[in-house]
């Protein structure tokens, strides 16, 4: 899990080959030189994040109850 938070950061104490296998697990391509499919790409990625909350809260415990 602390590596996936550092790999979303963009930690650079991250190792690089973690970040190409993140990127190939989530279907991203990091090697084209093809403007076409770059723009399909970036479409693509971009209708994934709508997707996404746009904050995520923690939730929080609820109190324990203790009076017997």
């Amino acid at each position: 899990m602390v590596t996936i938070r550092r790999v979303a950061k963009g930690s650079p104490r991250v190792a690089i080959g973690t970040y190409f296998e993140a990127a190939a697990l989530v279907g991203v391509s990091l090697f084209t030189d093809d403007p076409d499919r770059l723009k399909r790409e970036h479409a693509t990625q971009q209708e994934r994040l709508t997707l996404l909350p746009k904050r995520v809260r923690r939730q929080t415990p609820e109190p324990f109850d203790d009076d017997f």
